[in-house]
């Protein structure tokens, strides 16, 4: 069993262009010096902090601070999308955020959280982080916990004001999958309320759902529910309703010809005649 873990980040959200300039230093191969980092990273000492800690969530960095063949692939000065432009890229990287557990806020929100209630207020997230910790007999205090809760806010949702710095407001790296909305505030206490809802979001690229479907399953015929509602899955990552998941199954049975979805007569999965390569498809959407 994982061990959680939270806090890490100095309270920052990942901002635009983190993610490169952190793979920039960390792929050089060298050993760490703070001097170096603050240098070339051009940002203040907590941030080059921050900037290693979500390295490591998305899974771009290893222990070790090695970076990963996904890191190379997607950031490097000829990678396929190396300053994050693409939507898709987004969509992927929040699956890794998700899938590598290394914050577990973000596996325990999108996996757990959200099942019990689509509405919560920060308190409410922090008193679920504290009885899944219990659970597990893992000692954090409330204040890393409600820094979590307050990080997972700003990293994905769209500030509506127009209060403070608006380059800090707008510049956290997931905000525009608009997962995260703000519902209004609690009668007893004005408390904000936010809200992760089920939708279809068939703007979300078929390939991408395709390639973490393989990548959560390794059989040849995966039964509707188990895409819909496991842990990881893509209906629980991407927060996708079941007309949602049906438009996105139905496209990618349309796109691969070795890949079909039955729909009738009670039985609802996604078949294999020829399972895909992963990496190819992710090099053919990269591709189009």
């Amino acid at each position: 069993m994982q061990k959680y873990s939270f806090s890490g980040h100095d309270t920052f959200a990942c901002r635009q262009f983190w993610l490169k300039k952190g793979y920039d230093f960390y792929s050089q191969n060298r050993p760490f010096s703070e001097h170096d980092a603050l240098a070339q990273m051009g940002v203040g000492r907590n941030m080059v902090t921050a900037i290693r800690y979500w390295m490591l969530s998305f899974g771009l960095l290893d222990a070790n601070n090695q970076t990963t063949d996904i890191a190379k692939y997607l950031l490097a000065d000829d990678g396929k999308d190396p300053y994050l432009e693409d939507m898709g890229s987004l969509w992927l990287l929040h699956y890794f955020l998700v899938k590598q557990e290394h914050a577990s806020i973000y596996s325990l929100v999108f996996n757990e959280l959200r099942k019990e209630r689509v509405e919560f207020t920060r308190k409410q997230l922090v008193t679920f982080l504290q009885k899944k910790c219990q659970e597990r007999q893992h000692n954090v205090t409330e204040k890393s916990l409600d820094q979590d809760a307050r990080v997972f806010v700003s990293s994905y949702l769209r500030p509506k004001g127009r209060s403070g710095n608006l380059e800090d407001m707008f510049s956290a790296l997931m905000i525009d999958l608009e997962l995260l909305q703000e519902t209004g505030a609690t009668e007893i206490n004005k408390e904000k309320m936010y809200k992760i809802e089920s939708r279809a979001r068939t703007e979300i690229p078929s390939a991408i759902v395709l390639y973490c479907i393989l990548q959560e399953n390794d059989s040849n015929s995966i039964a509707f529910n188990t895409m819909l509602v496991n842990p990881h899955s893509v209906g629980s990552v991407f927060v996708l309703n079941r007309d949602g998941l049906t438009k996105q199954l139905n496209q990618i049975a349309a796109t691969y010809p070795d890949i079909t979805f039955t729909d009738d007569a009670g039985i609802r999965e996604l078949q294999f005649i020829k399972r895909p390569d992963p990496q190819t498809i992710l090099d053919n959407y990269y591709a189009a």
